[in-house]
């Protein structure tokens, strides 16, 4: 199929309104068999749950154009399993995960246009999400909603490439970005957007977030996890219930340990333990993998001394490796890579 006439190459990470999308209802206890459709319009009543109690969750992953011309996608039944946990933690009829599959095999065929050539450093973001769509004014859940997933070609999540990113220590409440538990929810986003503004009016890209409690464990950031690089080798990566389980840095564990011979280390990490590591990065679906270069503790500079003005040796061979499988140039773990077409 040919391809869309873009500067594929010079894509930021927003939205483009592509031709297809999917759509599915759910009323009267069951789901609809859901069906591609074309108007990129929602109506809905003033008093939708969605407006009124934020009831509301999203999923996101990408589709890319293999070497040899394929389009596939990564480990989507991971985002289908996370969407069912997020889901259930929010009072949502489950959409079924073999759906979900399926529903995201439709839209991309249905845009496969739209899906950046191979070697062009873009890729299709596909955002799955669900929200209550009835009149509610009690605080309790919809008895009707509505799964969609709409599908835009994007560049890098954070501008400037593999320039390493200056993050500060936040000090807003630990209430953003996933405090209410292992969910992907409009609510707990929109509670992170205050934090990421200032950060941005300040001069950072990111914020830090602390665990609320004592405020001497690393979580992660508005939008991805963290990953360290000790200088003895070593990947380290926080674990923490309130850290939302990221699909891209639990790959990274089994690249780092698999494929690069790395020690893996899933714990809590003190923050008073920064000034020991020797890379820092930020990992997810959009962000893949984005060097941190410092972290202003209110005015004390913590500098990770391979990743200053570049990406540090080892996150480069975590994250060539990890796009090397993602777009066929390396084998991956049976499943990882779901063939679309």
């Amino acid at each position: 199929m040919e391809k869309k006439n873009l500067d594929w190459a010079n894509l930021g990470f927003g939205y483009m309104t592509t031709e297809y999308r999917y759509v599915s209802n759910y009323k009267n206890g069951k789901w609809d068999d859901g069906a591609i459709v074309t108007d990129s319009d929602i109506t809905l009543n003033e008093c939708a749950a969605v407006f009124q109690y934020a009831q509301t969750i999203f999923e996101g992953l990408k589709a890319y154009t293999t070497e040899n011309g394929e389009i596939v996608c990564f480990r989507p039944d991971l985002n289908a399993q996370r969407m069912k946990d997020s889901s259930e933690r929010i009072e949502m009829p489950v959409f079924p995960e073999e759906r979900f599959i399926d529903a995201v095999e439709q839209v991309v065929k249905a845009n496969a246009a739209w899906v950046p050539p191979f070697g062009s450093g873009a890729t299709l973001y596909i955002r799955p999400y669900m929200m209550g769509t009835n009149s509610v004014i009690g605080v309790k859940p919809a008895e009707e909603y509505q799964f969609r997933i709409f599908v835009t070609p994007v560049g890098p999540y954070f501008k400037g490439g593999a320039k390493p990113l200056t993050i500060r220590v936040s000090d807003f409440d630990r209430a953003a970005p996933h405090g209410t538990g292992h969910i992907k929810a409009g609510l707990n986003y929109a509670m992170s957007l205050h934090p990421i503004v200032d950060a941005h009016k300040k001069g950072y890209d990111e914020n830090m977030y602390l665990d609320p409690a004592s405020r001497s464990f690393v979580e992660e950031t508005g939008g991805a996890n963290f990953i360290f690089i000790t200088k003895d080798g070593k990947f380290v990566t926080p674990k923490s219930d309130s850290i939302l389980p990221s699909i891209t840095r639990r790959s990274l564990m089994v690249v780092a340990e698999k494929y690069l011979g790395l020690t893996v280390e899933h714990r809590q990490v003190k923050f008073s333990e920064l000034d020991d590591f020797a890379e820092c990065g930020l990992c997810g679906t959009a962000a893949v993998i984005s060097p941190v270069g410092k972290i202003d503790d209110h005015g004390r500079e913590i500098c990770f001394p391979s990743g200053m003005e570049e990406m540090g040796p080892v996150t480069k061979k975590l994250y060539d490796t990890l796009t090397g499988i993602q777009m066929g140039e390396i084998e991956g773990p049976e499943g990882w890579v779901h063939k679309i077409m």
